[in-house]
Parts: C-alpha cells; sequence; structure tokens
C-alpha cells in the first residue's frame, strides 16, 4: 500500500468514558505536528493511518482517537492524565481522545508524538 500524509476517519477504538466526541481538528493538528517528524512515514489501512519511523510503528489515527507508543513507564503514567486510556496494543501505547483540544491538550500531545518519533529511532 502506498503512503500518505492524509488521514484517515474510521476506528473500531472506543472512546474513553464519559467522552462523547473528539475534537474534530485532532487529525489536523496531528498532521501538523507529523510534518515536522522528517522520516516519519505514513500507511493508511482499513480506516486508520499509523505512523513508523525505521519501520517501527510509533502513533496510529483513527476518527475518535489518537493511540502513541511510549516508554512504558511514560505511558502508564500518560494513561492517568485527562482523555487519555491505556491502549489495547499494548503496555507502552496509549490512547488520546480529547473532547477539546486546549493548550494542556496540544502540549500533551505535541510531546507524546515527538517523543514517539525520537523512541522509533532506536
Amino acid at each position: 500500500m502506498p503512503t500518505t500524509p492524509r488521514t484517515s476517519r474510521r476506528s473500531s477504538t472506543r472512546l474513553p468514558d464519559g467522552l462523547d466526541s473528539v475534537d474534530p481538528s485532532l487529525p489536523a493538528l496531528v498532521a501538523e505536528i507529523v510534518i515536522d517528524l522528517p522520516e516519519s512515514r505514513a500507511l493508511s489501512a482499513e480506516g486508520t493511518t499509523v505512523w513508523s519511523r525505521a519501520d517501527h510503528p510509533f502513533a496510529a489515527l483513527g476518527p475518535d482517537t489518537i493511540e502513541i507508543r511510549l516508554d512504558r513507564d511514560i505511558a502508564a503514567a500518560a494513561a492517568r492524565t485527562p482523555d487519555a486510556a491505556p491502549s489495547s496494543r499494548g503496555p507502552d501505547w496509549i490512547s488520546f481522545s480529547p473532547g477539546e483540544l486546549d493548550p494542556h491538550a496540544v502540549d500533551r500531545l505535541r510531546a507524546w508524538l515527538e517523543l514517539a518519533y525520537r523512541r522509533a529511532a532506536t
């Protein structure tokens, strides 16, 4: 399948309890952040876009959430922050489904994506 910077809007991932919808600008913000990560590659399949570096996936975006691969200890702490939860992808992944992209949510998303990108190179 070809790589693409475009994001998809389908996923089977559930929203965290108490969250009715995700901020609709999430895909655009993710694209804005990932475009600055020069060695990242996107692959869209079955309604999800997965970004990788050196063939190591570090983020997956569906319509309801973005899942981000972090170090296990960081993922455990991140999963306890607002709009975040453990991911079904494994203990080093989090699911982030912000209902509003306030400055704190944007900061967390940017930091987690950049960390995940750096981690994928090792």
